[in-house]
């Protein structure tokens, strides 16, 4: 089957925001008194805000001090200041070969979409000059499930008007892989072969997209 349309993570795939939202968390756990280390960070990659901050609450034994209502504004606090990070990223940010790969996407008809565990997607897209890339953008709150829930990349699809084994996944973390597969579409992960092994196809960073993608889809 020729595939026809490719969709991608944000966060580790087309940019790397990570340093950021640990940066903001960190923050966060040194108001509430809990210590998050760059170690730990890794462990949110992939999942949603409220998701990272149970986690965080349950390191520091602190998941029963706060109600649902006091769990939105911490998680508020750290995204405003999450946002304000992101007025820093430029174009120069794209990681490595991601323009080459979304210009030989376009040229080649095939549909880009993205599917991302952040609402601040086209903020960040914005920043970096891709946005225009896009036919569509979908984020956690279009769909009742996050990663590694498949419910993110099942819409996305249906919003491109594509079937799942037409389409191209491409994650960083290991929820998203899993949330790729669980969608039935080929899962790409960027990475360390230890931690996404589960996917289809593991490559080592984003500078042997364009060939791969080629591969798939000539």
């Amino acid at each position: 089957m020729r595939y026809k349309g490719v969709i991608f993570d944000l966060d580790g795939v087309i940019t790397d925001t990570a340093q950021y939202h640990y940066v903001a968390w960190k923050d966060l756990g040194i108001k509430i008194g809990i210590d998050i280390d760059e170690e730990f960070n890794e462990s949110l990659k992939g999942i949603s805000r409220l998701e990272s901050l149970e986690k965080i609450l349950i390191r520091g034994n602190k998941e029963n001090d706060y109600n649902n209502l006091q769990k939105e504004d911490l998680a508020k606090s750290k995204n405003e200041y999450y946002v304000s990070l992101l007025d820093r990223l430029t174009p120069n940010d794209v990681l490595e070969n991601i323009v080459e790969t979304l210009n030989y996407l376009k040229e080649s008809n095939i549909k880009i979409g993205l599917a991302s565990a952040s609402k601040n997607a086209p903020t960040i897209l914005n920043k970096l000059q891709l946005i225009d890339y896009f036919d569509v953008i979908v984020d956690p709150s279009q769909v009742e499930r996050g990663k590694p829930s498949p419910d993110i990349f099942l819409e996305c699809a249906k919003m491109l008007d594509l079937n799942v084994k037409e389409c191209i996944g491409i994650e960083d973390s290991e929820a998203g892989v899993v949330a790729i597969n669980e969608s039935n579409m080929l899962s790409i992960g960027i990475g360390s072969e230890s931690n996404l092994n589960h996917a289809n196809m593991v490559l080592s960073s984003t500078k042997e997209l364009i060939q791969t993608i080629k591969t798939l889809i000539s």
